[in-house]
């Protein structure tokens, strides 16, 4: 039956707005939560209002696109080569497939992008080595965290055919990461670095990674699952150790550059040295805010003045010089230079004037975006396709993997330009707008210092309770921890209720964003905190069962999703650029990261717990009404 275009349209239409408004369900809570939070409780204007509405709605059809090119073209393509390759290929090219499969998911995240971009604005003389690794070094940063990836899908699909439980990996792997942390933070180079390691591994387990990585595991799993790690839970865990290979990448990477002194103001540094004043500092001191808030009297008002003599309201009155006498009971200050000053007013308003930053010219940033999608996803679909070929396969003539390709480009494009329209500007104002609960800043895109709202002590709590229901909302509208919970629910027979999945996961990333904040608003080290969460998680992980021990983990995935990490990578730096004695605001995502893993399994040993109690009772119950007398054994 062959369709005009008004009737294909007509067909078409339900399926593009349900597609169109599930994505939009995935963001509209954190984009309202961020700006209700900015105008009601900062009392400050959304600057750039219409580009940041254009950039979200720009998001949302490029996650429609994108998610659909997935379905139709990269998923079927790792699934079929999951379950054809174990069948007819040896086990070194089994992982060497593995192991390329990472690093070209890698390259396709959207939110590497992000990373790199965050390189920009930094001070390099505060944290040169960490200055260096994001903008001398961006190009082995990525392949970094790309064999990082790697490695992890290699281990992975060792995994699924050895049967090895999560925890006999997870526990050494995340044993390490800690130790070289630890060792790490005594190093103050090396120690700048800390923050981004364990961010990678939160950026990395985005949406391209995840189901491609996913789909090569359900593969295998069909022709190789068994023992005592396999079954219905071996599809999950593979997403953990994606998550934690490319922080042990970046950590070595980083060593390696400290080593050779290649980076910027060491011995051995080649690249162009930023001249900066003497003892000049990324935050303005106290001095120079406050001469920020002065505002320039124009001529009108001084004539108005004149005629009047009145001093007008917002005007300061100070004086220097004179002879104090005192006559007749009154001190009198004879002779003073008397200096009349305008401070500036706050006036309130939901948006700023400024509605387009000039500097983003559209078709610069579409180019840029269209640029960047072919590099990531072309490369990755010709790696499968030739693999299929290989392996002797081919599409067939109805086949829509072409449309899918097609999709994910335009797909990854639009959410390229949506995320520079849109998300970052958003998540750098509202981080670098945040420490004016409790410091004098100077608001993003304002030219004058503020006042702080409230005191202190009060206004770090703000911001502290800002972050948790920030993560906390962002979760629950994340639409892949609902498919997270039906699964959990489904192969733990009920044990571990999707609603109950669901609140944990979100609770953890609450309280990890909220730790965050804390780490930067408190000058607290990201090692102080990362190091006693992730001890616990270990000791959770060693008493929790297999098929707990592995969607616990996998669950720390959800929480990184296309949305969450660049408005936090990108509040995470606007906080840090403006709190003192903050270098960086590297952390919040790793911080995010290790939070669900720890209330998942927590509630799950609780419920085990409960369960068994349980079942204590009902067997109790059971043998005291059974009728009769019990016989005596001989």
């Amino acid at each position: 039956m062959r369709l005009g275009a008004r009737d294909t349209l007509r067909v078409l239409a339900p399926y593009v707005k349900r597609n169109f408004l599930t994505q939009l369900e995935g963001i509209w809570f954190i984009v309202a939560y961020l700006a209700v939070f900015q105008i009601l409780v900062l009392q400050l204007p959304i600057v750039y209002a219409g580009m940041i509405a254009a950039g979200i709605l720009v998001v949302a059809f490029g996650l429609m696109f994108f998610m659909e090119g997935l379905r139709l073209g990269l998923m079927p393509l790792g699934e079929v080569i999951g379950s054809i390759l174990p069948k007819s290929s040896r086990m070194p090219v089994i992982l060497l497939f593995a192991f390329l499969l990472g690093i070209g998911a890698t390259f396709a995240e959207p939110a590497i992008a992000v990373l790199k971009a965050a390189g920009s604005t930094l001070e390099p003389n505060t944290s040169p080595l960490l200055y260096s690794m994001l903008n001398d070094f961006s190009g082995q940063l990525v392949a970094a965290v790309g064999i990082g990836v790697g490695l992890a899908v290699l281990l992975g699909v060792l995994r699924f055919f050895y049967a090895w439980p999560l925890k006999y990996l997870a526990i050494p792997s995340v044993g390490l990461l800690l130790t070289l942390s630890v060792i790490y933070s005594r190093v103050p180079e090396l120690n700048d670095v800390l923050g981004l390691a364990w961010d990678c591994g939160a950026v990395t387990t985005g949406p391209v990674t995840v189901p491609l990585v996913l789909a090569l595991g359900i593969g295998v799993c069909r022709v190789v699952s068994s023992g005592s790690g396999g079954g219905g839970h071996s599809g999950f865990g593979i997403v953990t150790l994606a998550s934690l290979f490319p922080i042990l990448a970046v950590l070595l990477l980083a060593a390696f550059h400290y080593t050779k002194a290649d980076y910027y103001g060491a011995a051995n540094y080649r690249g162009e040295v930023i001249a900066v004043e003497a003892n000049a500092a990324a935050v303005p001191q106290a001095e120079e805010l406050a001469v920020r808030t002065k505002v320039p009297i124009s001529a009108a008002e001084f004539a108005g003045f004149v005629e009047s003599g009145e001093v007008p309201e917002g005007y300061e009155i100070n004086y220097s010089g004179g002879k104090p006498e005192l006559r007749d009971g009154q001190i009198v200050i004879a002779n003073p230079e008397v200096v009349l000053s305008k401070r500036h007013q706050r006036g309130f308003s939901l948006f700023s004037s400024d509605v387009w930053d000039s500097s983003k010219e559209l078709s610069r940033e579409m180019g840029k975006a269209l640029l960047d999608a072919i590099r990531a996803i072309v490369p990755l679909c010709l790696f499968l396709y030739i693999v299929l070929r290989l392996l002797g396969q081919n599409l067939g003539k109805d086949s829509d993997i072409g449309v899918g390709v097609t999709f994910a480009v335009v797909g990854m494009a639009l959410f390229g330009l949506g995320i520079a329209l849109g998300l970052t500007p958003l998540g750098s104002q509202l981080g670098s707008n945040t420490p004016l609960a409790f410091a004098t800043i100077v608001p993003w895109g304002s030219s004058y210092a503020e006042e702080p709202l409230l005191s202190v002590g009060a206004g770090k709590l703000l911001a502290v309770g800002f972050a948790f229901f920030l993560g906390y909302g962002a979760t629950l509208a994340e639409p892949a921890l609902n498919a997270l919970g039906n699964t959990v629910e489904k192969i733990t027979a009920g044990a571990f209720r999707k609603r109950l999945l669901m609140q944990s996961v979100a609770f953890g990333v609450g309280c990890g964003i909220a730790a965050g904040v804390v780490k930067m608003a408190f000058g607290l080290s990201l090692i102080s905190l990362l190091v006693p969460a992730y001890l616990l998680v270990l000791v959770l992980t060693w008493l929790s069962p297999n098929s707990f021990v592995n969607f616990s983990w996998d669950s720390a995935g959800v929480t990184t999703g296309p949305i969450t990490v660049p408005l936090v990578l990108a509040m995470g730096l606007g906080i840090g650029a403006n709190v003192p004695g903050v270098s960086d605001g590297f952390g919040i995502l790793a911080l995010a990261s290790v939070g669900p893993i720890l209330s998942v399994l927590a509630v799950g040993l609780y419920t085990q717990k409960m369960q068994r109690a349980e079942r204590q009772e009902e067997l109790e119950t059971e043998e005291s009404a059974e009728p009769g007398d019990t016989e005596v054994p001989a």
